[in-house]
């Protein structure tokens, strides 16, 4: 297998770094939602990971996730009610304040999660060994780490805050 990859890395050279960490990035998440759709999570779109990656930290109101997530509430309160009407997240009572209904995930939002983060294990693991091991993985994540820091995103990334990215 490590011979296939050095077959294939003689091509993605001929493409800037960049431009390979960039479709790559969109190769890792077309794969993985691929694999959430095919275990019964048909209804996730990409857009839907950035809301459930802020209510991992914590239940939160649509007020909260739209400015976490840099946007209108208009345009969280649309993936809130996707989300909800497939039955990922649910509405919940704040002790303190009867006003507030902040989202959490419900247990099939749970088990998406946990779908993902095996379909990315799975995935990484692939890649261990196409890479040489975990010094090939150590060497990509401190590259991967210097692009997130260069571009400003990486305490984003660190505290799930990465801004939503625009509708295409």
């Amino acid at each position: 297998m490590a011979g296939e990859l050095h077959n294939h890395s003689c091509v993605s050279s001929e493409v800037d770094l960049l431009a390979a960490l960039s479709l790559a990035g969109a190769a890792v998440d077309r794969h993985v939602l691929d694999e959430l759709h095919a275990r019964g999570f048909a209804e996730l779109r990409p857009r839907h990971g950035y809301v459930v990656q802020r209510l991992l930290v914590a239940p939160q109101t649509a007020t909260e996730l739209a400015a976490a997530l840099g946007v209108t509430q208009q345009a969280v309160s649309k993936l809130a009610g996707e989300l909800l009407a497939a039955g990922y997240v649910r509405r919940t009572d704040d002790e303190r304040d009867a006003r507030r209904r902040p989202l959490a995930l419900t247990a099939r939002g749970a088990a998406a999660v946990a779908a993902a983060r095996a379909v990315r294990a799975d995935l990484l693991s692939r890649v261990a060994d196409a890479a040489g091991g975990r010094a090939g993985l150590d060497r990509a994540r401190e590259v991967a780490d210097a692009v997130l820091e260069v571009l400003g995103l990486g305490r984003a990334v660190a505290g799930r805050r990465v801004p939503l990215p625009p509708e295409d």
